[in-house]
């Protein structure tokens, strides 16, 4: 599914400032209102669920042979339990969820919430800049992960981002697809109708 019109909404709000507190372990993508928007997701989750859930961010080269829970445990001391926290490593192009203990797991689904990163990283056709791919790529999957893991105690949170509009996203790409169609029928599918209807008589 095109998921373009959800990817400039959220770049949008992404755009304007404000500042952000402590579930940001580590900063080096994140713009100003994706910081709040953070923020404001852990904020009610912890007053809601008692679960506090962490966002790290890194330029590190995290290879492939390290432990993603191995790498956590640089900051693992210094984090109130229990905790879920989400690692955002690009360079390497990893992404890790760490839960505190193994009875966290059962709360979110991990294959979703990456997928709702890997997907905006992956397209190259949203005609977005990096540093707006990782603000969006990391906002919609702490989002994910932290909506499913209130879901998973009948909680609904009101910070997280609306589900995408697929009544939306499906007129959209009707649009989309009719105007593909009128600019190749001008450009390119009248031509050919014309070569044909006069070689015909």
């Amino acid at each position: 599914m095109n998921k373009t019109f959800a990817r400039f909404t959220l770049l949008v709000l992404l755009l304007t400032s404000t500042i952000f507190a402590n579930p940001i372990i580590n900063d080096v993508f994140l713009n100003e209102k994706a910081k709040k928007i953070i923020t404001d997701i852990s904020t009610e989750l912890k007053s809601k669920t008692g679960i506090n859930t962490y966002l790290y961010t890194t330029n590190d080269n995290v290879d492939r042979g390290v432990s993603m829970y191995d790498y956590a445990r640089k900051f693992d001391s210094n984090l109130s339990k229990p905790y879920i926290i989400l690692i955002f490593a690009p360079n390497n192009k990893r992404i890790g969820i760490i839960p505190s203990s193994e009875n966290l797991k059962s709360m979110y689904n991990e294959s979703d919430v990456k997928n709702n990163a890997i997907d905006v990283l992956k397209d190259e056709n949203d005609g977005n800049k990096i540093e707006d791919k990782y603000n969006i790529a990391i906002v919609q999957s702490f989002s994910e992960l932290s909506d499913e893991v209130a879901k998973s105690k009948g909680i609904e949170l009101n910070s997280v981002l609306p589900n995408e509009s697929h009544y939306m996203v499906n007129i959209l790409r009707a649009i989309i697809y009719i105007g593909a169609l009128f600019v190749f029928w001008i450009f390119v599918g009248r031509g050919i109708y014309q070569r044909f209807k006069n070689g015909r008589k």
